[in-house]
């Protein structure tokens, strides 16, 4: 009767939690996509020897010769890339039960098309840049060279803290974000990234950050400087995507590096960057918006690209879902 008893009480955890997972992933169609879906490539491509040894060479002597050689070399890496992306596709479309897979794919290789030549300019200004060296992605003091970028921008290793804008609050007098009790952010997420924090909040605070720094200045990225520091995001990268309901730890997904060594710029919260919107929807509705990046807790993974281009909010207010990062120039 004993042993019954306890297989019974196994038999009913096995289920329970197989119908808690089910039902997290149906709730949740995006969360941990890439440890489910056939549709996203795992494999990271090395550096082949050919690359390698272009590289070295335009670094050493950075002629137009050296610098043509090199580009070809990362052209034909790229449209190998893009072949492969435009043959799963071809094969999705005959193959796919859920035309979601296919229209995902699509976008995929929509994006690596009209980005070729931005892509590919990314890329040789990263390979040229003398600061790309062993070592160069890890933050000695909490910011990080943006490789392929102005040679004065670094990029700070997570997003703004409750506990750092709490310093803030504290030595301006500013307005606490929303959710905060009595000019206190809730004990737990110390840690985690601020939100609720408009981008004239965030200006604010990189100009009191200017001011006690003496030396350097700190201010938003631009999208463009934000999407260089994070470089493309990995298919198999993980991080804080429809799976949680609410922020975590900026350091809980740590093993996920942005192109420049940054952690936490895919999901938890959208960045603010003051990318100002120019469209006529902010001339017709009397509202500033800027362009926000990178996804968070509540975003479909696919949102959380480093190019999607699409996502903008309105730079007066604060968001349950957007905090902010700065770059500092040297």
């Amino acid at each position: 009767m004993h042993r019954l008893t306890l297989f019974a009480l196994l038999l009913i955890s096995i289920c329970a939690f197989a119908a808690g997972t089910a039902q997290q992933r149906k709730a949740n169609p995006d969360a941990k996509l890439h440890k489910y879906s056939t549709v996203i490539e795992k494999e990271r491509p090395e550096l082949d020897e050919e690359t390698k040894r272009l590289i070295s060479e335009y670094r050493r002597n950075p002629t137009e010769a050296n610098r043509t050689a090199l580009r070809r070399q990362v052209e034909k890496r790229y449209d190998a890339v893009v072949a492969r992306k435009k043959a799963k596709l071809e094969e999705l479309k005959r193959t796919a039960k859920d035309k979601s897979k296919v229209d995902e794919m699509q976008v995929i290789v929509n994006e690596m098309l009209r980005d070729r030549e931005n892509r590919i300019e990314q890329t040789m200004r990263r390979f040229a840049d003398p600061r790309l060296r062993p070592g160069a992605r890890n933050a000695k003091d909490g910011y990080l060279p943006v490789i392929g970028a102005a040679q004065n921008l670094s990029i700070a290793y997570t997003p703004v803290t409750n506990e750092e804008y709490a310093s803030f609050v504290k030595a301006t007098g500013r307005k606490f974000p929303k959710g905060w009790q009595n000019g206190a952010y809730p004990a737990d997420k110390a840690k985690h990234p601020v939100v609720n924090v408009s981008k004239e909040d965030a200006e604010a605070y990189c100009k009191w950050l200017t001011k006690k720094d003496g030396k350097a200045t700190y201010r938003l990225p631009t999208a463009q400087e934000w999407e260089i520091a994070a470089g493309h995001m990995p298919k198999d990268a993980d991080f804080n995507c429809g799976e949680n309901n609410g922020t975590t730890h900026v350091t809980q997904y740590a093993k996920t590096l942005a192109a420049c060594g940054a952690v936490d710029m895919w999901g938890n919260v959208w960045e603010w960057t003051n990318s100002v919107m120019t469209e006529n929807a902010n001339k017709e509705e009397g509202k500033k918006y800027c362009y926000v990046k990178g996804g968070a807790w509540d975003s479909r993974r696919t949102s959380c690209r480093t190019e999607e281009r699409s996502e903008k909010r309105v730079a007066n207010q604060g968001y349950a879902n957007v905090g902010f990062r700065m770059v500092r120039v040297q």
